[in-house]
Protein backbone atom coordinates (compact mmCIF):
# COMPACT_ATOMS: atom_id res chain seq x y z
CA UNK A 1 0.00 0.00 0.00
CA UNK A 2 1.26 3.51 -0.93
CA UNK A 3 0.74 6.83 0.14
CA UNK A 4 -1.47 7.87 -3.04
CA UNK A 5 -4.12 5.20 -1.91
CA UNK A 6 -4.95 7.08 1.60
CA UNK A 7 -4.03 10.76 0.70
CA UNK A 8 -4.36 13.25 -1.69
CA UNK A 9 -1.41 14.24 -4.24
CA UNK A 10 -0.62 17.59 -3.33
CA UNK A 11 2.14 20.18 -4.58
CA UNK A 12 1.90 22.05 -0.76
CA UNK A 13 1.30 25.53 -0.35
CA UNK A 14 4.82 27.54 0.05
CA UNK A 15 3.15 30.38 1.45
CA UNK A 16 1.57 28.09 4.05
CA UNK A 17 4.77 26.36 5.34
CA UNK A 18 6.71 29.67 5.45
CA UNK A 19 3.89 31.24 7.56
CA UNK A 20 3.82 28.05 9.61
CA UNK A 21 7.53 28.61 10.32
CA UNK A 22 7.99 31.71 10.85
CA UNK A 23 4.93 32.11 13.43
CA UNK A 24 6.71 28.91 15.48
CA UNK A 25 10.49 30.09 15.17
CA UNK A 26 9.22 33.43 17.18
CA UNK A 27 6.47 32.24 19.11
CA UNK A 28 8.80 29.31 20.35
CA UNK A 29 12.01 31.53 20.85
CA UNK A 30 9.76 33.29 22.71
CA UNK A 31 8.40 30.82 24.77
CA UNK A 32 11.72 28.74 25.64
CA UNK A 33 13.05 32.68 26.94
CA UNK A 34 10.18 33.20 29.13
CA UNK A 35 10.19 29.92 31.36
CA UNK A 36 13.36 30.38 32.31
CA UNK A 37 12.88 33.75 32.85
CA UNK A 38 9.80 33.36 35.11
CA UNK A 39 11.30 30.75 37.20
CA UNK A 40 14.08 33.46 38.27
CA UNK A 41 11.62 35.62 38.74
CA UNK A 42 9.66 33.49 41.09
CA UNK A 43 12.82 32.86 42.66
CA UNK A 44 13.58 36.98 43.14
CA UNK A 45 10.42 36.58 45.09
CA UNK A 46 11.61 33.97 47.59
CA UNK A 47 9.11 31.85 46.53
CA UNK A 48 9.91 28.14 47.37
CA UNK A 49 11.28 25.13 45.28
CA UNK A 50 8.07 23.18 45.96
CA UNK A 51 6.26 26.47 44.62
CA UNK A 52 8.29 26.96 41.44
CA UNK A 53 8.26 23.56 40.41
CA UNK A 54 4.29 23.70 40.89
CA UNK A 55 4.58 26.68 38.23
CA UNK A 56 6.76 24.94 35.53
CA UNK A 57 4.47 21.96 35.90
CA UNK A 58 1.61 24.36 35.12
CA UNK A 59 2.91 24.38 31.27
CA UNK A 60 2.35 20.14 31.21
CA UNK A 61 -1.10 20.11 32.85
CA UNK A 62 -2.23 22.84 30.57
CA UNK A 63 -0.98 20.88 27.42
CA UNK A 64 -3.09 17.74 29.03
CA UNK A 65 -6.52 19.61 29.61
CA UNK A 66 -6.60 20.74 25.92
CA UNK A 67 -4.60 17.82 23.71
CA UNK A 68 -7.98 15.81 24.03
CA UNK A 69 -10.54 18.70 22.88
CA UNK A 70 -8.08 20.00 19.93
CA UNK A 71 -10.04 18.23 17.10
CA UNK A 72 -13.30 19.80 18.68
CA UNK A 73 -12.22 23.44 19.35
CA UNK A 74 -10.65 22.80 15.91
CA UNK A 75 -14.07 22.21 14.32
CA UNK A 76 -15.71 24.83 16.66
CA UNK A 77 -13.46 28.01 15.66
CA UNK A 78 -11.24 26.46 12.75
CA UNK A 79 -8.03 25.81 12.22
CA UNK A 80 -6.76 29.60 11.68
CA UNK A 81 -8.89 30.57 14.51
CA UNK A 82 -8.14 27.83 17.11
CA UNK A 83 -4.41 28.75 15.70
CA UNK A 84 -4.83 32.78 16.54
CA UNK A 85 -5.41 31.67 20.09
CA UNK A 86 -2.98 29.59 20.46
CA UNK A 87 -0.55 32.15 18.91
CA UNK A 88 -2.45 35.17 20.92
CA UNK A 89 -2.58 33.46 24.52
CA UNK A 90 1.42 33.29 24.94
CA UNK A 91 1.29 36.84 24.55
CA UNK A 92 -1.67 37.67 26.85
CA UNK A 93 0.28 35.49 29.15
CA UNK A 94 3.22 37.55 29.06
CA UNK A 95 1.93 40.72 29.52
CA UNK A 96 0.21 39.80 32.18
CA UNK A 97 3.14 38.50 33.96
CA UNK A 98 4.63 42.23 32.83
CA UNK A 99 2.12 43.99 34.78
CA UNK A 100 0.82 42.07 37.65
CA UNK A 101 2.40 40.78 40.58
CA UNK A 102 -0.19 38.28 41.95
CA UNK A 103 1.30 35.00 42.34
CA UNK A 104 -2.04 33.20 41.89
CA UNK A 105 -2.75 35.40 38.40
CA UNK A 106 0.70 34.13 37.58
CA UNK A 107 -0.16 30.26 37.55
CA UNK A 108 -3.36 31.21 35.98
CA UNK A 109 -1.82 32.82 33.44
CA UNK A 110 0.81 29.94 33.07
CA UNK A 111 -2.47 27.20 32.79
CA UNK A 112 -3.56 29.81 30.00
CA UNK A 113 -0.13 29.40 28.10
CA UNK A 114 -0.06 25.85 28.45
CA UNK A 115 -3.86 25.28 26.71
CA UNK A 116 -2.26 27.36 24.05
CA UNK A 117 0.77 25.66 23.59
CA UNK A 118 -0.73 22.22 23.36
CA UNK A 119 -2.95 23.51 20.76
CA UNK A 120 -0.20 24.67 18.26
CA UNK A 121 1.71 21.96 19.57
CA UNK A 122 -1.26 19.83 17.34
CA UNK A 123 -2.30 22.33 14.96
CA UNK A 124 1.27 23.12 13.55
CA UNK A 125 2.12 19.77 12.89
CA UNK A 126 -1.25 19.05 11.57
CA UNK A 127 -0.61 22.53 9.49
CA UNK A 128 2.89 21.20 8.11
CA UNK A 129 1.25 17.68 6.84
CA UNK A 130 -1.10 19.98 4.93
CA UNK A 131 0.79 22.15 3.21
CA UNK A 132 3.66 20.16 2.42
CA UNK A 133 4.09 18.57 -0.88
CA UNK A 134 3.39 14.86 -0.78
CA UNK A 135 6.59 13.78 -2.01
CA UNK A 136 8.80 15.83 0.43
CA UNK A 137 6.75 15.34 3.54
CA UNK A 138 9.29 13.55 5.73
CA UNK A 139 11.80 15.85 4.76
CA UNK A 140 9.60 19.36 5.70
CA UNK A 141 8.98 17.84 8.58
CA UNK A 142 12.08 16.82 9.71
CA UNK A 143 13.43 20.32 8.94
CA UNK A 144 10.40 21.85 11.07
CA UNK A 145 11.91 19.40 14.13
CA UNK A 146 14.91 20.61 13.67
CA UNK A 147 13.79 24.13 13.46
CA UNK A 148 11.72 23.49 17.02
CA UNK A 149 14.83 22.24 18.64
CA UNK A 150 16.76 25.09 17.54
CA UNK A 151 14.39 26.88 19.58
CA UNK A 152 15.29 25.57 23.00
CA UNK A 153 19.01 26.96 22.16
CA UNK A 154 17.74 30.61 21.18
CA UNK A 155 15.17 31.28 23.81
CA UNK A 156 17.51 30.65 26.76
CA UNK A 157 20.48 32.59 24.38
CA UNK A 158 18.45 35.38 24.31
CA UNK A 159 17.67 35.74 27.99
CA UNK A 160 21.20 35.28 28.76
CA UNK A 161 22.33 38.14 26.29
CA UNK A 162 19.80 40.71 27.96
CA UNK A 163 19.89 39.70 31.23
CA UNK A 164 16.85 38.88 33.58
CA UNK A 165 16.81 41.79 35.73
CA UNK A 166 14.66 44.94 34.65
CA UNK A 167 11.59 44.90 32.52
CA UNK A 168 13.84 44.40 29.01
CA UNK A 169 13.57 40.79 29.06
CA UNK A 170 9.85 40.62 29.34
CA UNK A 171 9.35 43.36 27.01
CA UNK A 172 12.02 41.08 24.33
CA UNK A 173 9.10 38.10 24.92
CA UNK A 174 6.97 39.92 24.23
CA UNK A 175 8.27 41.27 21.12
CA UNK A 176 8.85 37.62 19.60
CA UNK A 177 5.24 36.61 20.67
CA UNK A 178 4.31 39.51 18.56
CA UNK A 179 6.27 38.39 15.91
CA UNK A 180 5.08 35.11 15.99
CA UNK A 181 1.24 35.87 16.30
CA UNK A 182 2.11 38.57 13.65
CA UNK A 183 3.17 35.54 11.05
CA UNK A 184 0.02 33.25 11.96
CA UNK A 185 -2.18 36.04 10.50
CA UNK A 186 -0.47 34.97 7.10
CA UNK A 187 -1.30 30.87 7.20
CA UNK A 188 -3.79 30.06 4.46
CA UNK A 189 -7.25 28.77 4.77
CA UNK A 190 -7.13 25.41 4.66
CA UNK A 191 -9.90 24.00 2.67
CA UNK A 192 -12.30 21.65 4.05
CA UNK A 193 -12.48 17.63 3.85
CA UNK A 194 -15.61 15.85 3.12
CA UNK A 195 -14.32 13.24 4.97
CA UNK A 196 -13.96 15.54 8.21
CA UNK A 197 -17.69 15.69 8.45
CA UNK A 198 -17.94 11.91 9.10
CA UNK A 199 -14.99 11.91 11.46
CA UNK A 200 -15.74 12.06 15.43
CA UNK A 201 -14.01 14.95 17.42
CA UNK A 202 -13.40 15.00 21.56
CA UNK A 203 -12.36 11.60 23.48
CA UNK A 204 -14.36 9.57 20.74
CA UNK A 205 -12.40 11.04 17.96
CA UNK A 206 -8.92 10.05 19.99
CA UNK A 207 -10.31 6.58 20.10
CA UNK A 208 -11.20 6.46 16.63
CA UNK A 209 -7.36 7.39 15.59
CA UNK A 210 -6.03 5.05 18.32
CA UNK A 211 -7.56 2.07 16.35
CA UNK A 212 -6.28 3.11 13.13
CA UNK A 213 -2.97 3.98 13.81
CA UNK A 214 -2.15 1.70 17.08
CA UNK A 215 1.62 1.03 16.08
CA UNK A 216 2.06 4.56 15.12
CA UNK A 217 0.85 5.43 18.39
CA UNK A 218 2.82 2.62 20.35
CA UNK A 219 5.84 3.97 18.51
CA UNK A 220 5.32 7.86 19.30
CA UNK A 221 5.38 6.52 22.62
CA UNK A 222 8.80 5.10 22.92
CA UNK A 223 9.94 7.75 20.89
CA UNK A 224 9.06 10.25 24.22
CA UNK A 225 10.28 7.73 26.43
CA UNK A 226 13.95 7.70 24.93
CA UNK A 227 13.70 11.69 23.30
CA UNK A 228 11.89 13.60 25.57
CA UNK A 229 11.99 11.34 29.08
CA UNK A 230 15.78 10.70 29.39
CA UNK A 231 16.65 14.41 28.72
CA UNK A 232 15.28 15.40 31.56
CA UNK A 233 16.82 12.75 34.11
CA UNK A 234 20.30 12.23 32.38
CA UNK A 235 21.92 14.87 35.34
CA UNK A 236 20.27 12.50 37.71
CA UNK A 237 21.89 9.55 36.14
CA UNK A 238 25.53 11.19 35.12
CA UNK A 239 25.79 11.76 38.81
CA UNK A 240 24.51 8.40 40.26
CA UNK A 241 28.19 7.17 37.58
CA UNK A 242 30.26 9.36 39.21
CA UNK A 243 30.54 11.73 35.73
CA UNK A 244 30.22 14.68 38.22
CA UNK A 245 27.55 17.84 37.78
CA UNK A 246 28.81 19.63 34.88
CA UNK A 247 29.24 16.69 32.90
CA UNK A 248 25.42 15.37 34.04
CA UNK A 249 24.32 17.82 32.63
CA UNK A 250 26.05 17.91 29.29
CA UNK A 251 24.60 14.53 28.68
CA UNK A 252 21.33 16.40 28.17
CA UNK A 253 23.38 18.56 25.53
CA UNK A 254 24.45 15.30 23.65
CA UNK A 255 21.20 13.96 23.65
CA UNK A 256 19.57 17.05 22.13
CA UNK A 257 22.07 17.03 19.56
CA UNK A 258 21.22 13.63 18.68
CA UNK A 259 17.44 14.27 18.44
CA UNK A 260 18.39 17.66 16.57
CA UNK A 261 20.62 16.15 13.85
CA UNK A 262 19.06 12.71 12.87
CA UNK A 263 15.17 14.61 11.98
CA UNK A 264 15.61 15.57 8.82
CA UNK A 265 18.00 12.96 7.61
CA UNK A 266 15.71 10.46 8.76
CA UNK A 267 12.66 12.21 6.98
CA UNK A 268 14.86 12.37 3.83
CA UNK A 269 15.30 8.81 3.69
CA UNK A 270 11.52 8.15 4.50
CA UNK A 271 10.83 10.39 1.27
CA UNK A 272 12.90 8.45 -1.22
CA UNK A 273 11.18 4.48 -0.64
CA UNK A 274 8.35 3.51 -3.65
CA UNK A 275 6.08 2.02 -1.16
CA UNK A 276 6.26 4.46 1.85
CA UNK A 277 4.40 3.02 4.46
CA UNK A 278 6.50 0.02 4.23
CA UNK A 279 9.74 1.90 4.32
CA UNK A 280 8.81 3.57 7.09
CA UNK A 281 7.71 1.13 9.14
CA UNK A 282 11.48 -0.22 8.47
CA UNK A 283 12.97 2.47 9.35
CA UNK A 284 10.72 2.56 12.58
CA UNK A 285 12.21 -0.92 13.13
CA UNK A 286 15.44 -0.17 12.59
CA UNK A 287 14.99 2.66 15.25
CA UNK A 288 14.01 1.05 17.89
CA UNK A 289 16.69 -2.00 17.42
CA UNK A 290 19.07 0.40 17.26
CA UNK A 291 17.70 2.30 20.33
CA UNK A 292 17.49 -1.49 21.91
CA UNK A 293 21.36 -2.33 21.31
CA UNK A 294 22.64 1.14 22.35
CA UNK A 295 20.96 0.46 25.51
CA UNK A 296 22.36 -2.28 25.77
CA UNK A 297 25.61 -0.74 25.97
CA UNK A 298 24.44 0.87 29.12
CA UNK A 299 25.60 -1.87 31.10
CA UNK A 300 29.34 -1.18 30.39
CA UNK A 301 28.91 2.78 31.13
CA UNK A 302 29.87 1.53 35.17
CA UNK A 303 33.44 0.49 33.63
CA UNK A 304 33.82 2.74 30.69
CA UNK A 305 32.33 6.21 31.59
CA UNK A 306 33.23 7.54 28.16
CA UNK A 307 30.64 5.46 26.48
CA UNK A 308 27.54 7.18 27.61
CA UNK A 309 28.20 10.07 25.26
CA UNK A 310 27.81 8.20 22.62
CA UNK A 311 25.06 6.01 23.76
CA UNK A 312 22.50 9.08 24.72
CA UNK A 313 23.57 10.49 21.63
CA UNK A 314 22.15 7.64 19.56
CA UNK A 315 19.19 7.25 21.91
CA UNK A 316 18.40 10.80 21.68
CA UNK A 317 18.64 10.48 17.84
CA UNK A 318 16.32 6.93 17.87
CA UNK A 319 14.12 8.80 19.94
CA UNK A 320 13.62 12.10 17.30
CA UNK A 321 13.69 9.80 14.34
CA UNK A 322 10.41 7.98 15.75
CA UNK A 323 8.25 10.95 16.18
CA UNK A 324 9.38 12.29 12.73
CA UNK A 325 8.63 8.61 10.98
CA UNK A 326 5.73 8.67 12.97
CA UNK A 327 4.16 12.50 12.23
CA UNK A 328 5.23 11.85 8.70
CA UNK A 329 3.23 8.84 8.32
CA UNK A 330 -0.01 10.77 10.05
CA UNK A 331 0.39 13.08 7.49
CA UNK A 332 0.49 10.71 4.82
CA UNK A 333 -2.63 9.20 5.55
CA UNK A 334 -4.68 11.79 6.94
CA UNK A 335 -6.31 15.42 6.22
CA UNK A 336 -8.29 17.70 8.51
CA UNK A 337 -10.35 16.87 11.44
CA UNK A 338 -8.76 12.82 11.49
CA UNK A 339 -5.07 14.25 10.74
CA UNK A 340 -5.76 16.57 13.99
CA UNK A 341 -7.22 13.62 16.04
CA UNK A 342 -4.16 11.75 15.59
CA UNK A 343 -1.51 14.35 15.89
CA UNK A 344 -3.30 15.17 19.25
CA UNK A 345 -2.81 11.25 20.11
CA UNK A 346 0.56 11.26 19.05
CA UNK A 347 1.54 13.99 20.79
CA UNK A 348 -0.41 12.74 23.70
CA UNK A 349 1.67 9.28 23.64
CA UNK A 350 4.89 11.19 23.40
CA UNK A 351 4.60 13.24 26.35
CA UNK A 352 2.46 10.25 28.44
CA UNK A 353 6.35 8.17 27.15
CA UNK A 354 8.80 11.12 28.67
CA UNK A 355 6.36 11.20 31.69
CA UNK A 356 6.80 7.60 32.09
CA UNK A 357 10.28 7.89 31.62
CA UNK A 358 11.07 10.45 33.83
CA UNK A 359 8.83 8.63 37.11
CA UNK A 360 10.22 4.85 36.43
CA UNK A 361 13.61 5.91 35.79
CA UNK A 362 14.66 8.13 38.61
CA UNK A 363 13.24 5.12 40.94
CA UNK A 364 15.69 2.58 38.78
CA UNK A 365 18.73 4.98 39.16
CA UNK A 366 18.17 5.28 42.68
CA UNK A 367 17.85 1.56 43.19
CA UNK A 368 20.65 0.22 40.96
CA UNK A 369 22.04 2.75 38.29
CA UNK A 370 24.39 0.20 36.62
CA UNK A 371 21.48 -2.97 36.07
CA UNK A 372 18.04 -1.70 36.68
CA UNK A 373 17.75 1.57 35.07
CA UNK A 374 19.75 -0.36 31.78
CA UNK A 375 16.99 -3.01 31.88
CA UNK A 376 14.33 -1.02 31.86
CA UNK A 377 15.16 1.04 28.53
CA UNK A 378 15.86 -2.58 26.90
CA UNK A 379 12.45 -3.77 27.98
CA UNK A 380 10.86 -0.90 25.93
CA UNK A 381 12.96 -1.37 22.91
CA UNK A 382 12.43 -4.97 23.22
CA UNK A 383 8.61 -4.49 23.61
CA UNK A 384 8.66 -2.18 20.52
CA UNK A 385 10.44 -3.77 18.11
CA UNK A 386 8.65 -7.14 18.29
CA UNK A 387 5.19 -5.25 18.04
CA UNK A 388 7.19 -3.32 14.86
CA UNK A 389 8.19 -6.26 13.25
CA UNK A 390 5.61 -8.32 13.73
CA UNK A 391 3.11 -5.49 12.39
CA UNK A 392 5.45 -5.24 9.55
CA UNK A 393 5.59 -9.14 8.57
CA UNK A 394 1.94 -9.16 8.94
CA UNK A 395 1.12 -5.99 6.67
CA UNK A 396 -0.99 -4.61 9.07
CA UNK A 397 -0.18 -0.92 8.19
Amino acid sequence: MTDTTVRRTSAGSPMGLLSVFGSTLFQLSGVFMLSPLMLVLLKEREVSTTVAGLFAATTWLGIFIVTPFASALTRRWGQRRTMWFASGAPLLAAIGFLTTDSLWLWFALELLAGVAGGLRWVLAEAFIAEFSPSDRLGRTIGIYATMVGATFIIGPTLLAWVGSEGPAALGLVIALLSLGLAWTTFIPVVPPHAESTNTHVGLRGLWQAVRSHPIIMLAGFIGGFFELGLASILPLYGLAMGLGAAAGALLISVSGLGSTLAAIPVGMVADRFTDKVRGRRTLMALCVAMALATACGLLLVARWHALAWPIVFVLGAAGSSLYTLSMTDIGAREQGIALVNSTAVLVLNYTLGGLVASAVSGALIDWSPNMGFPLVLITVAAIGLVALLRTRRAGRF
